[in-house]
């Protein structure tokens, strides 16, 4: 049953998290938002929409090991399995210019993780410092992007435009909202009661089950966006949405969750998974800024990295 629930969250968060965003872009477009800003917030955060959920349901449940975990875990899987299979499918040529400040900001909003987890918690005043952050991280990207002519607002534009077949009238975009997050909400409910069964049959700590299989379960937005993209060689919005979905979870989510409800952090996750998190981060940075792209053995590497992070986490790692 607990397998069953963890399945059915899983579905129900992926659809949910598909209507609210083909929602979202339909309603930018009859407001005249511009697609760069739409491509920007809601395809780049939006696909986040299932670890904000998730974490914050798990704050506000008591249950800040899977609130943590799912964040700091989807950050790892996004870089080491995303990026991982999609430089498999097709290598990822990128533009410098174009993706220097989000590769530099994942690595900056890492490194800030680090620092306020010092104290092995984060408080309210660590997730205003996060929202903050965050707030400046969108005026710094839309101000260089729109009055600047920065490469990266083709990207964002790109983004806003891989999904196809919006809501076309105002109806059925409310009831896409409306639908996306009532599923999102009730399969973060019934995610969580499948992961924490899961992780007492297995006799895990629930930060493990948080940052392996809740984790990989709400990364599945990104998944799809960057795999289409990748098929697509829509190379920098493959690579572009991993970079503005890692930096969602740590700055927007967390700020979010630990605002809500102050977060203890395990510790586990301060002896490994943050580490891991910042070295994934840098070797990205180092695959894209050595050779401009990610080709398909530093593909393999990412995967073979992952493999063997999960093979950590339940083994050396999973008390």
């Amino acid at each position: 049953m607990n397998v069953l629930f963890l399945l059915l969250g899983l579905v129900l968060l992926t659809v949910g998290g598909e209507a609210l965003i083909r929602g979202a872009l339909a309603a930018a477009k009859r407001l005249n938002i511009s697609p760069l800003l739409s491509g920007l917030v809601i395809v780049g955060f939006g696909t986040s929409a299932p670890e904000l959920v998730v974490s914050v349901n798990a704050a506000i449940e008591g249950q800040p090991d899977i609130a943590v975990g799912n964040v700091v875990g989807s950050n790892i899987g996004n870089i080491l399995l995303i990026l991982g299979i999609c430089a498999l499918i097709t290598p990822l040529g990128v533009k410098p210019l174009a993706l220097r400040r989000d590769a530099v900001t994942v690595v900056a909003a890492s490194i800030l993780f680090l620092v306020l987890v010092g104290g092995s918690a984060l408080g309210r005043p660590d997730a205003a410092i996060f929202l903050i952050a965050l707030l400046g991280y969108l005026v710094w990207a839309y101000w260089s992007e729109r009055f600047r002519a920065a490469p990266s607002g083709d990207l964002h534009k790109a983004e806003a435009e891989e999904l196809s077949a919006l809501p076309k009238n105002m109806l059925s975009i409310v009831l896409a909202l409306v639908l996306g997050l009532l599923l999102l909400v009730g399969g973060s409910r019934v995610l969580l009661m499948g992961a924490v069964g899961i992780a007492e049959h297995l006799g895990v700590s629930e930060a493990v089950i948080g940052l392996t299989l809740v984790a990989v379960g709400t990364s599945i937005p990104e998944l799809s966006i960057a795999v289409i993209a990748a098929i697509r060689r829509h190379a920098d919005v493959a690579v572009g949405n991993i970079l503005g979905s890692n930096i969602f979870n740590l700055l927007g989510i967390l700020g979010i969750s630990a605002l809500l409800q102050p977060l203890p952090v395990s510790v586990r996750i301060l002896q490994f998974d943050q580490w891991v998190m910042l070295g994934a981060s840098l070797l990205l940075l180092l695959f894209l800024y050595t050779g401009r792209r990610l080709s398909r053995r530093e593909g393999g590497v990412l995967l073979l990295c992952y493999g063997i992070y999960l093979w950590l986490s339940f083994t050396m790692f999973s008390g």
